[in-house]
């Protein structure tokens, strides 16, 4: 195991309003990885929807703001090839004509990592002690796979998930049709890219799709269920957190709530102004409060 870490989750718009279970899941294995995890309440939005559309004057501001709540940290992990690939590849694209920005941007997209691949990549882990028995479809996002190189990691992990058989999806490396503003833009072909995904998923025979962007989850979710689909939808990091008890598939009604427990999910410490907060975790499909008024 490497020395210990300081690491600070960058929590997501999509997983703080949607999914808090995600993060509640990557902090598990960041623990597990030998990480003292932060998570910092100044951090908004990574920006990407303002970069996709061509404000750049806003998407700098995020950007000095992001740079500024996740300074000094080890590690900056994201729980999205999306949003990890906005930080690592663009902010140093937004400020090549700022040496001064440019070099901290620079700083800070050296340190940023997409979940799974930093907990192989960077911490070394090849195993986890979780337990699935299903047959699940993997989708590889755009962002992580390409910007990335984000492939063979998620697979390595899961192959270690007692009771879990792959079934390799043929057109895994292919665009769902989410690409956050495309789906707003062109819903037409949006449309056609997700129905053919859904296909492609039913066609393998699984009984549940995997991958490691809620964005892309969401969507192809979305198009399951007005389908008619049983097949569950689960972030990756679920599954190698073994947390697939707590929390219902996504879209699924939310299960009887189970007796809460407490979660550490933010340790005390600076920089970045995260609290270690005892909280109460019960699963519930129903929008969050952001990520500033509640530290996560």
């Amino acid at each position: 195991m490497p020395e210990p870490a300081r690491a600070a989750l960058l929590v997501t718009c999509l997983v703080d309003l949607f999914r808090p279970s995600v993060g509640f899941a990557a902090v598990k294995l960041l623990e597990q990885a030998g990480c003292t995890v932060d998570v910092p309440r100044a951090q908004t939005c990574c920006g990407q929807p303002a970069y996709n559309s061509g404000d750049r004057a806003d998407a700098k501001a995020i950007a000095r703001q992001i740079i500024a709540a996740f300074a000094g940290y080890d590690y900056v992990v994201a729980p999205s090839g999306s949003c990890a690939g906005m930080v690592k590849v663009h902010y140093p694209e937004l400020f090549a004509d700022e040496p001064a920005a440019l070099a901290q941007a620079q700083e800070l997209a050296a340190r940023t990592h997409e979940l799974v691949s930093f907990l192989v990549d960077v911490r070394g882990m090849d195993r986890v002690a979780a337990h699935w028995p299903h047959t699940a479809a993997y989708h590889d996002g755009c962002s992580g796979l390409r910007e990335l190189g984000v492939k063979e990691q998620p697979r390595r992990l899961l192959a270690s998930v007692e009771g879990l058989t792959l079934a390799e999806l043929p057109g895994a490396e292919v665009c769902c049709g989410f690409g956050g503003t495309f789906c707003i833009k062109y819903p037409e072909i949006s449309d056609k890219m997700v129905t053919d995904k859904a296909a492609e998923i039913a066609a393998t025979g699984a009984d549940a799709v995997l991958a490691g962007d809620l964005g892309c989850l969401l969507n192809i979710a979305g198009k399951l269920s007005r389908r008619g689909s049983s097949t569950e939808v689960r972030h990756i990091a679920e599954v190698l957190a073994d947390m697939t008890a707590e929390v219902p598939p996504i879209g699924a009604p939310a299960n009887p709530s189970p007796a809460p427990r407490e979660r550490v999910a933010s340790p005390q410490g600076e920089p970045g102004e995260g609290a270690r907060s005892s909280r109460q975790f019960a699963p519930s499909p129903r929008p969050s409060p952001p990520v500033g008024e509640r530290g996560f």
